[in-house]
């Protein structure tokens, strides 16, 4: 079933392969560089009644050496059948392209970490016509981040190692001092690993966690509930619904400021009396509307009544 971790991992491992530095180091091969990384279909699937679609596939073309494939599966828990697809997926992807496989499975805990080294064999009595052995990004192999440094150095590591230990009893810890790290970055950039963070931690407690500590801007995965778009979508509820309830554009005004305010409280921005005032006397409903979309990124209430906008945001593409 696809999830939000898996998501993660397709974002990860194709927006950003330098998290697997890992593997390419045990494997004596050089580190991976995005631009020797191409991502493919994953769709393994021959027979439409039985639907195989692995994670993420990235063809490698490192600049000396040979070429070959990557397929990324995360593995949130042991699964019976899982040996027998991995052998498919294998074997397919290195009939369908012609270049060897190397499949790499991402592990939150030990035991699955563990059982997913495999090997899962074909056997017939004591031959084995087929072996899979997947190469596991799991807490063994993943190291912990532990300088608030190395987040600003590598987002991406720090990201994915906070999601492969989120089941670790100092997840806590390792949290705080992910959150400490990101603020180095600017606003957009956080943002991005702080959310890409929050939807790869799934359902897990560390998830909840994580909430608590990434008070800082709006949503680059709308859909996926996260505390920021939470709030934003709230404020924006707020307003339509008073001004539903109105019937007139002064309802509608104390609503979107009712918004504006939510988004600063949920972000622990401080708002004095007077700052309050101001935004609840006014009445102008595109200003309004210029300051809820802004609540989410200004780090003073008070920015919010500057004349210029602030920038338009997009996604970050950090080295």
């Amino acid at each position: 079933m696809v999830t939000a971790t898996h998501e993660t991992s397709h974002r990860i491992f194709q927006d950003h392969p330098e998290v697997l530095a890992p593997v390419f180091k045990a494997l004596g091969l050089p580190p991976p560089v995005k631009a020797d990384v191409e991502p493919l279909t994953p769709d393994a699937t021959e027979l439409k009644p039985l639907e195989r679609r692995v994670d993420t596939v990235l063809k490698v073309e490192p600049s000396t050496g040979n070429g070959f494939l990557l397929a990324v599966e995360a593995q949130t828990r042991k699964a019976p059948d899982k040996g027998v697809n991995w052998a498919y997926y294998v074997s397919y992807l290195y009939a369908k392209f012609g270049l060897p496989v190397l499949l790499v499975a991402v592990c939150r805990n030990r035991s699955t970490a563990a059982w997913a080294t495999g090997p899962f064999a074909c056997r017939v009595g004591p031959w084995e016509t087929q072996v899979t052995r997947p190469f596991v990004l799991g807490p063994d192999t993943v190291p912990r981040i532990s300088d608030e440094s190395d987040v600003a150095r590598q987002p991406a590591m720090a990201t994915l190692s906070a999601i492969v230990h989120s089941e670790s009893e100092d997840i806590q810890a390792i949290l705080e001092l992910l959150a400490r790290g990101m603020r180095a970055f600017d606003k957009p950039t956080a943002l991005y690993w702080s959310e890409l963070l929050e939807v790869g931690l799934e359902d897990t407690p560390a998830r909840e966690t994580w909430r608590e500590l990434e008070k800082m801007v709006v949503t680059f995965f709308p859909g996926r509930g996260t505390v920021f778009e939470e709030a934003f979508l709230d404020g924006q509820a707020e307003g339509q619904a008073a001004g539903l309830a109105e019937g007139q554009a002064a309802g509608l005004a104390e609503g979107q400021a009712k918004g504006v305010l939510r988004i600063l409280e949920v972000r622990g921005i401080p708002l004095s009396d007077e700052v309050r005032e101001h935004i609840t006397g006014c009445t102008d409903l595109a200003r309004l509307d210029d300051w809820l979309d802004r609540a989410g990124t200004v780090d003073r209430a008070e920015d919010l009544f500057n004349e210029t906008p602030a920038a338009t945001q997009e996604t970050p593409t950090p080295e």
